[in-house]
């Protein structure tokens, strides 16, 4: 189907060929009516896409739900025992590292006074290590959803054969424990249909001009004149002006199919990779919000990465073998509904957290030092000014 011939009417009803468009100047001003703009359809319609074996859920633009994933290949795992006694404490940090971080903390504010962490006197250091569970859970999660592009002459295979299922098309090998994503075309679902957005034609009506190919005089306002009987000299007295947009043609190319007609329409594959992760950190008595170990690292103690992890066994604090039976019951009950778990991993933490009690200028306060970077918390540091930025 071609576009020329119904430019071709516009141009006759609304161009050089119209009575009211004179050639010559002088001529009588033109009052065109703009033609009405034909909007395709914002969305495919549902007979664009075939009926493909095994996708039959499958939508355009919203995918077609979870993809439930075949069942594991691999036995459960058989538990492992925890970590022995001697590698659970660790040694109270010196005065002189508590000095120096707080020191380190108080330069890096620029309302603060370096006199408390310079000249105050430690009379107190107490310590509150604490213990970090981290339960990660890797897994793989698949979904379709019909797509289509302009059609360039790339290969039409649906129908040859049945497409393979989506959990048999194979992906590149992701890296543990790393967030990641790919897609892909599904072989033997791409097919050609006529733009539904154009209707097959490559272009459509400019949506400036209406498809008239041509607007009102902006300088005389379709009067064709500007002063009494002064001609209008921007549109030499036709009251209209070519569309700019569309260079007076009345159409432009279309956005979806790039002037091709065609669309290549598919089953497009998304596989995600996400590191589900969730800690539980052991609550102490020191003062120090929670909160603020999140940001830091510490100790290593335990890891146990496979499979499907087993709850934590013989380990000496209870709240956090209760969290790790929780977590780890959690996860696979939860994950491996609408995706695959490909590695689990656990792990335990020992953050050091030492409460530090001084003297300054004859009253008491005090400061945390936590974590293996020896990050300080002081909310009511003593000596604080406003500062305000000219």
């Amino acid at each position: 189907m071609e576009y020329q011939p119904i430019l071709d009417q516009e141009k006759r009803t609304y161009g050089m060929a119209n009575p009211n468009y004179p050639a010559a100047e002088g001529g009588p001003a033109m009052f065109a009516p703009p033609a009405a703009a034909s909007q395709g359809p914002s969305a495919p319609p549902a007979s664009m896409f075939d009926s493909m074996p095994g996708y039959e859920g499958t939508v355009a633009g919203g995918g077609g739900g979870f993809l439930p994933p075949p069942m594991p290949a691999f036995p459960v795992p058989q538990p492992e025992s925890g970590p022995q006694q001697p590698s659970w404490n660790i040694p109270s940090i010196t005065e002189d590292t508590a000095r120096e971080a707080f020191v380190l903390f108080a330069s890096s504010k620029c309302c603060y006074s370096s006199a408390p962490a310079k000249d105050g006197v430690i009379t107190r250091m107490d310590a509150f290590n604490t213990y970090r569970y981290r339960l990660e859970t890797f897994t793989e999660s698949r979904s379709t959803e019909w797509t289509h592009e302009p059609y360039r002459g790339q290969p039409v295979d649906a129908f040859a054969q049945p497409p393979p299922g989506p959990w048999d098309i194979p992906a590149k090998a992701p890296t543990f424990f790393v967030d990641d994503k790919q897609t892909m075309k599904v072989p033997y679902t791409s097919s050609t249909k006529p733009c539904h957005i154009c209707v097959g034609m490559g272009r459509r009506p400019c949506k400036d001009c209406a498809g008239a190919g041509n607007k009102v005089c902006w300088v005389c306002n379709g009067s064709g004149f500007r002063h009494g009987d002064d001609r209008c000299h921007h549109c030499s007295g036709r009251g209209r002006e070519n569309c700019s947009h569309c260079q007076g043609q009345g159409a432009m190319q279309c956005n979806t199919c790039l002037g091709k007609q065609q669309l290549l329409v598919y089953i497009n594959l998304s596989v995600k990779w996400t590191n589900n992760s969730e800690n539980y950190v052991v609550e102490q008595s020191s003062g120090l919000q929670a909160d603020n170990l999140s940001k830091v690292s510490g100790k290593e103690l335990f890891r146990d990465t496979q499979y499907l992890v087993y709850p934590l066994v013989g380990f000496p604090d209870p709240t956090v073998v209760n969290a790790a039976q929780r977590l780890v019951h959690d996860h696979q009950g939860k994950y491996s509904r609408t995706s695959r778990i490909l590695q689990q991993r656990q792990t335990i933490e020992l953050i050091p957290v030492t409460k530090v009690t001084y003297s300054w200028k004859g009253k008491s306060n005090i400061y945390f030092v936590y974590g293996n970077e020896f990050t300080v918390n002081a909310d009511n540091y003593p000596a604080t000014c406003c500062c305000a930025i000219m």
